[in-house]
C-alpha cells in the first residue's frame, strides 16, 4: 500500500519533470501549500496527456479518459486507492474542500479536446475555457482559502485569458499536430481567413487583423481580473501579479510579432523586469 507521503512524493517528482506553465516549482508560492499544488498540475498533467496523445486512436483516449473518472469517483465517493496520484489527490480534495465540480469539469474538457477541433464562435471557445482553465483557477484559490463571489470571477478572467494566449501561441502546433483551431470559425469567415491559410502558415494583413481582435478580448479579460492580485496578500499575491503582469507581455509581444504562426517567449531579463512590476504593484 502506498503511503500518503509516497503519493506526494511521487507527484512532486512528476511535476519536476514535466513543468511547464503550471506554477509548480515557483519559489514564490507558500511553500505550504506547493505539495498540493503539485499534485493538481499532476492530474491535470495526466489527463492532457492522455487526450493528446497523438498515436492513439480517439477510441482508445477516451478509454483511458474514463478510466481517470473511474478513479476520480472512487476518491470522490470514499473508495480507497492504491493509485499514488489519487492517493495525494483524495487528500488535497478533503484537506482544502476542493468541488468535486472542479475535477469532473477539467475531465469533460479533456474529453472535449477528443472530440471537437472546431469552434463555431466566442461563446463556445469561452465555455470550453471555462472548464479547461477556470477549474485550476478555483482550486488554487482553494488552497489559500480565497473563494469568494468576486474572487472566484476574476480568478475565472484570468484563467481564461491565460487560455486563450495559449491558443494564439500554438495555433500552428495546435493545427499540424492535433488538428484544432481554436479561432471562432465566424471570427474567420468575417476577417476574410480560411482554413488553408492556417494550414500554410501565411501571415498577412487580415490574418493579423483577426489576431489583434483576439488580443482584444484577452486584454479586456485581463482588465476585468487584474484588481485579484493586488486584494490577494503574501506570496500567492505576488505570484498572481507575476502572471497577470506576464500575460500582458505576451499580448504585447503577440501584437508586435510579424509572423502569427511563431511563439514569442518571455527571456530571463524580462522574467526580472516582470518580478519588480509585480512587486510595484
Amino acid at each position: 500500500m502506498t503511503t500518503l507521503k509516497e503519493s506526494y512524493n511521487h507527484c512532486r517528482q512528476f511535476a519536476a519533470r514535466h513543468y511547464e506553465n503550471f506554477p509548480v516549482a515557483s519559489l514564490l508560492l507558500p511553500a505550504s501549500i506547493r505539495p498540493a499544488v503539485a499534485v493538481l498540475y499532476t492530474f491535470a498533467r495526466t489527463a492532457d496527456d492522455i487526450a493528446d496523445e497523438g498515436e492513439l486512436s480517439s477510441k482508445e483516449r477516451l478509454a483511458g479518459l474514463d478510466n481517470l473518472q473511474n478513479s476520480l469517483d472512487a476518491i470522490l465517493f470514499g473508495r480507497p486507492t492504491t493509485d499514488p496520484v489519487f492517493n495525494a489527490l483524495s487528500d488535497v480534495i478533503e484537506r482544502y474542500r476542493i468541488p468535486h465540480r472542479h475535477f469532473n469539469d477539467l475531465l469533460d474538457a479533456f474529453r472535449q479536446d477528443v472530440t471537437k477541433d472546431r469552434y463555431q464562435n466566442e461563446e463556445e471557445l469561452l465555455d470550453y475555457c471555462s472548464r479547461s482553465a477556470n477549474p485550476i483557477g478555483q482550486s488554487m484559490l482553494a488552497l489559500v482559502g480565497e473563494s469568494s463571489a468576486v474572487q472566484l470571477k476574476r480568478s475565472d478572467a484570468i484563467c481564461t485569458a491565460l487560455q486563450l494566449v495559449n491558443f494564439l501561441q500554438d495555433i500552428s502546433q495546435d493545427y499540424h499536430e492535433m488538428g484544432r483551431i481554436y479561432l471562432p470559425l465566424d471570427e474567420m469567415q468575417r476577417f476574410g481567413i480560411r482554413e488553408e491559410q492556417i494550414a500554410s502558415g501565411t501571415t498577412t494583413p487580415e490574418l493579423k487583423a483577426l489576431i489583434n481582435y483576439q488580443l482584444d478580448r484577452i486584454e479586456k479579460l485581463l482588465d476585468s481580473g487584474a484588481d485579484l492580485g493586488k486584494e490577494l496578500s503574501g506570496r500567492f499575491g505576488l505570484e498572481i501579479r507575476m502572471v497577470i503582469v506576464a500575460a500582458y507581455r505576451m499580448v504585447a509581444k503577440l501584437r508586435a510579432q510579424e509572423d502569427c504562426f511563431s511563439r514569442p517567449r518571455i527571456s530571463r531579463f524580462e522574467k526580472i523586469s516582470i518580478l519588480f512590476q509585480a512587486l510595484k504593484r
